[in-house]
């Protein structure tokens, strides 16, 4: 696998913490010593799948190809208003990519998306079966969360991240897990009721919730134990890597995840301040705008680390 290009999308509307706190009982000191976000882009006019469309258009734009070129689109995506079609078929709609080949899916691993999805297109393209693999991370977080709840609403924005892959051997290791614990954090949609429910019938408690404190521990322990694990199965030493690219979740794990590596701190990207957390979309934005602003180089060395609901965890070592 070989990053061809990458590409990424968000809403016009930026909502700072002063602006929340006309919604919300909360400051923007009380969101920023918790979270070190400053800011966030949340959907209004725009339609979600153009967003994501236009950042895979980016991408391929970026990749030196058209969309004629692309032959396979997957999509992560954790929740949105379509349950179907998938969000790749839309967006190879909204694309015209014309089929019928050129096969789209969709993937949910939650936050810990982009490594999960970046491996299976690994996996495609190692094995012959595509060749040029457009791969979007897009999110609206912002419609899952209760915005009475200050202590989820401020998290989220929204955001798209695609990346345009070819053949390559530039995937150097990648790790992923699963340990299960759907209660730490999850979100429920009723689904349409039947005649035949039995029992309590459907769970109308529809805003995502989110165990905070457990949340924490299990990420920054997952994060040091994958970020080592990946980097040994690379071949590769801890100072060998240019560039820690992290799930932007809240700075406060970001933080104490590097403060367990003896290595220069600018090495540990980050835009959380700018962005909130887009869940999956976090990675590929991030990725995006440092490239476009010339700190990500060709031949860099790059770790990828997410984690997420389920709960999943994530980490890939990727030359640029």
């Amino acid at each position: 696998m070989k990053i061809l290009g990458t590409g990424s999308a968000v809403p016009k509307h930026t909502v700072t913490n002063d602006m929340l706190s006309e919604y919300v009982d909360t400051s923007d000191e009380w969101i920023t010593t918790r979270t070190g976000i400053k800011s966030r882009q949340i959907i209004t006019t725009e339609r979600f799948e153009e967003l994501a469309a236009l950042a895979g258009q980016r991408a391929i734009e970026a990749a030196g190809l058209v969309p004629e070129d692309i032959d396979f689109i997957i999509c992560h995506n954790v929740c949105n208003v379509y349950v179907t079609p998938s969000l790749a078929a839309l967006v190879q709609h909204i694309l015209g990519i014309k089929g019928p080949n050129c096969p789209t899916m969709d993937l949910n691993s939650a936050c810990a998306g982009f490594t999960y999805g970046l491996d299976i297109c690994d996996a495609f393209l190692q094995t012959g079966r595509a060749n040029h693999i457009l791969y979007i991370c897009a999110e609206e977080v912002t419609r899952m969360v209760d915005w009475t709840q200050r202590e989820t609403c401020v998290l989220f924005g929204d955001a798209a991240g695609a990346l345009v892959l070819g053949k390559g051997d530039n995937m150097l290791a990648s790790k992923l897990t699963s340990t299960p614990m759907p209660d730490v954090i999850y979100y429920r949609l009723p689904c349409e009721p039947t005649p035949f429910e039995v029992g309590e019938g459907i769970d109308t408690h529809k805003a995502m919730q989110l165990k905070g404190r457990e949340v924490f521990r299990m990420a920054v322990a997952s994060a040091q134990r994958d970020i080592r694990e990946v980097v040994e199965k690379a071949g590769l030493q801890l100072s060998d890597i240019d560039h820690f690219i992290l799930h932007q979740a809240n700075m406060r794990i970001l933080d104490a995840i590097k403060q367990n590596f003896d290595l220069p701190q600018e090495r540990f990207l980050h835009n959380i301040e700018r962005r909130g957390n887009t869940s999956s979309a976090s990675i590929p934005v991030l990725l995006d705008e440092k490239i476009r602003e010339g700190v990500i180089k060709r031949g860099d060395l790059m770790v990828f680390n997410g984690f997420g609901a389920g709960f999943v965890t994530s980490a890939a070592v990727v030359r640029y």
